[in-house]
């Protein structure tokens, strides 16, 4: 074998194992948002800019909370974890599902919010996506809420990964407020000595067709994951290996809806109730009526 040929061979050799390691640490980072966590939830807002003389920012809000997130799916592409809230007396807590999040490597499609309940199919270039991880995020009844792409970083002892994208409002708000209809999200996830935190600068902003998107305020949001033993939330990791087979017909139904790979359009109530609460109920557990019921959200 000449000089040169070797010389390639091993630079190519180099560049893979150097890509291996980088995606493995990728991974590695990813799944440390996996365990029991103390949460402490922290908004406020910190500038607006409404031209309404009457105009009340939103309430400074602090919330705490013990948080189970446990891993659904892990492998080579794609890690998936799920999150519950275990709340009430430690001896007989009450377990609430609350969001999913989704990382899969080099994803190019994408349901993009743009207000009102409404999501726009893209799909990227995957030179625009080469080594990076989207992270879809997903409502409590895993119906889509937001999703962007980035690189994970890891330097100087800090393992980050950072994106901004547009959402709904979060349940902190769309209760209170109308006056704007999109949060464009600037997400920040760092693993921490502690845990981890997910630290948000936001922008609420009102957007109509045909007009330039209009920044009413922002918003930073801290949260910190702070890791606990697992064994506190025993209770919220029972109820998700008694529960698992149910959601796992909800997001099969759901990943055949954004397997249609067009714009999604969602009812916000059906019969007078939210998805959430159809989806939460103890009776609903076939097959059969968990497509019927998702599917009447979509709109047609």
């Amino acid at each position: 074998m000449n000089k040169l040929l070797l010389s390639t061979l091993l630079l190519f050799l180099s560049i893979s194992v150097n890509a291996q390691s980088k995606k493995k640490k990728d991974q590695n980072a990813i799944k440390e948002m996996c365990g029991c966590f103390e949460v402490t939830f922290n908004f406020a807002e910190t500038f607006n800019y409404s031209k309404d003389s009457t105009y009340r920012p939103s309430k400074t809000k602090v919330d705490k909370g013990l948080e189970w997130a446990g891993l659904v799916e892990d492998n080579n592409n794609k890690i998936s974890i799920q999150h519950l809230l275990q709340v009430g007396n430690p001896a007989k807590p009450m377990i609430i599902k609350h969001w999913r999040q989704d990382w899969e490597y080099q994803n190019t499609d994408f349901y993009m919010y743009n207000g009102d309940n409404n999501w726009v199919f893209e799909q990227k270039d995957k030179k625009d996506v080469k080594k990076q991880w989207t992270q879809k995020v997903y409502q409590v009844d895993d119906s889509p809420r937001y999703e962007g792409s980035g690189s994970w970083v890891h330097v100087d002892g800090k393992s980050y990964w950072e994106n901004t994208t547009t959402a709904p409002l979060p349940r902190r708000e769309y209760t209170k407020r109308s006056d704007y209809n999109i949060t464009l999200r600037g997400n920040r996830h760092e693993i921490t000595n502690y845990g981890w935190v997910h630290d948000q600068d936001n922008s609420k902003i009102i957007r109509e067709a045909g007009k330039e998107d209009v920044v009413l305020a922002k918003e930073k949001g801290y949260n910190t994951y702070v890791r606990v033993a697992d064994s506190k939330c025993k209770a919220a990791a029972d109820w998700w290996q008694k529960n698992n087979t149910k959601w796992q017909l909800v997001r099969n139904k759901w990943n055949e809806v954004y397997g249609r790979n067009t714009n999604l359009s969602l009812e916000t109530k059906v019969e007078f109730k939210e998805l959430y609460k159809h989806l939460f109920s103890d009776e609903i557990t076939k097959e059969e009526e968990i497509n019927t019921i998702i599917e009447s959200f979509v709109k047609k």
